[in-house]
């Protein structure tokens, strides 16, 4: 028997199985991969599939370099590419600019190509889309990360009492977590930001660069590099309710920028600084309530004599004086009989106020109780405390002159006067009892007038 294998016949069927055969393989290239290439020795586009490919038109590519593709990578960072494999490889991802300049990142698998004598001749390989999929990871990534970072902060405050400790801790948990070499908590305030804890490496000029980079309530983490190279980085800490301030921090100089995911950890971290900034306010607040005379803004018993203590321990080591001015409001009682409470609490207000101004920002004022003031006058003699007294008691009755309660009665201060002189160690409760008794000595005296307790 013979078969009939006429030339015609045969080139038909091997054409057939030819085109069964690449429409086969186009098929599962298709399935398997999203994008197929071959380059030359140049790194150019000689092979695309599909026809798009990532919006990208075949006659747009081929002859292309294929690096033209690549996205950017983060500044002074090499970008790496697929293209140019120098052996066989897999699954190693790249990000690809599409045609509408949207990003997608590839999973390729690559194989160089040589001629008989090992002269590489270009490349080729596949590439499949895993963008969904490198987001989802990355964005479960920086989930976690957040995590981590949020509890290494929570870890380093818990054991603190103190807001401002709180900070501190927080401040140096933020730096192992973000590669930091150093970092600043700053408050908002009239004046500008005032830092309130820093840790870490020192930068020149801390506040300056933070009003340059302060987002203000913006939710950006703003970032710029300062003029030793050094990463800068801020991010607003807003309080509940108003108010907050600032996180700033950053790496040594030429260290490396921060990127997108780190802007974002350091945004997460701002917002629980926000949290630690109204503590520290809510704390600060109760203290000032607790040291403070509500009705007059001066210093109360307590705190005056905790702080005197303080003081004198300070001046002992000196070898230096100090005077105590004990202080009577004088006729308060009448006031509130004929006028009323309120008037007689506008009455203190006006004497405190008076205090106020007649003494330095270093000396103390106090309100002990009811119509009774305490002074002093760190490093003051006999001398100066006397003409400070005299000074009280002639400014008191035109300061006070529109709270008296009828135009024969006179407000005014009478000032009792102790001083302790360097070396006696004397206590601060007898120092009282000394110009306590000497207050009342001018008040027998007539009032408006001033006494010098003994020593």
């Amino acid at each position: 028997m013979t078969l009939d294998l006429a030339p015609s016949h045969f080139d038909s069927a091997l054409r057939d199985a030819l085109l069964d055969s690449r429409q086969r393989w186009r098929d599962l290239v298709d399935m398997a991969a999203d994008f197929a290439w071959e380059t030359d020795a140049e790194g150019r586009f000689t092979f695309v599939f599909p026809d798009p490919v990532l919006g990208w038109a075949a006659g747009e590519l081929i002859g292309r370099s294929a690096d033209d593709v690549l996205a950017e990578g983060p500044a002074g960072m090499p970008t790496f590419s697929p293209f140019r494999p120098d052996r066989q490889r897999r699954g190693v991802r790249a990000w690809l600019r599409r045609a509408d300049g949207r990003l997608a990142c590839l999973s390729f698998a690559g194989v160089p190509l040589v001629d008989a004598d090992g002269t590489l001749i270009g490349a080729r390989g596949v590439g499949r889309d895993v963008t969904e999929e490198e987001r989802s990871t990355g964005a479960l990534a920086t989930a976690l990360r957040r995590e981590a970072l949020i509890d290494a902060v929570l870890q380093e405050t818990r054991s603190e009492v103190l807001a401002k400790d709180m900070l501190a801790g927080a401040a140096r948990a933020m730096m192992p977590a973000l590669g930091a070499a150093g970092a600043a908590i700053l408050r908002r305030t009239d004046q500008g930001l005032a830092p309130v804890v820093t840790v870490g490496e020192t930068i020149p000029a801390l506040v300056a660069a933070a009003t340059r980079l302060d987002p203000g309530s913006g939710p950006d983490t703003v970032t710029e590099h300062g003029a030793d190279g050094r990463p800068l980085a801020a991010a607003a800490a807003l309080q509940p309710g108003g108010g907050g301030g600032l996180l700033m921090i950053w790496r040594g100089p030429g260290a490396r920028p921060w990127d997108a995911e780190e802007r974002m950890l350091i945004h997460a971290a701002a917002d629980f600084v926000g949290l630690l900034l109204a503590q520290e306010a809510m704390q600060a607040e109760m203290l000032r309530q607790a040291r403070t005379d509500p009705l007059t803004g001066l210093l109360n018993r307590r705190a005056f004599f905790e702080e005197l203590e303080r003081r004198l321990e300070r001046l002992d080591r000196q070898s230096q004086p100090g005077a105590l001015l004990f202080v009577d409001l004088d006729n308060l009682k009448p006031v509130n009989d004929r006028r009323g409470h309120e008037a007689g609490d506008a009455a203190i207000r006006a004497a405190a106020g008076l205090l106020r101004a007649a003494v330095r920002p270093t000396d103390l004022v106090a309100r002990i109780g009811g119509d009774e003031f305490a002074l002093w006058l760190d490093g003051a003699d006999q001398r100066i405390a006397i003409g400070r007294a005299e000074r009280i008691v002639a400014d008191a009755p035109l300061a006070l002159a529109h709270h008296a309660p009828d135009e024969e009665t006179r407000m005014s201060l009478s000032v009792g006067i102790a001083i302790r002189a360097p070396g006696t160690r004397e206590a601060a409760s007898h120092l009282m009892i000394r110009a306590d008794a000497a207050m009342y000595a001018a008040k027998r005296g007539g009032k408006a007038g001033w006494s010098l307790a003994a020593p």
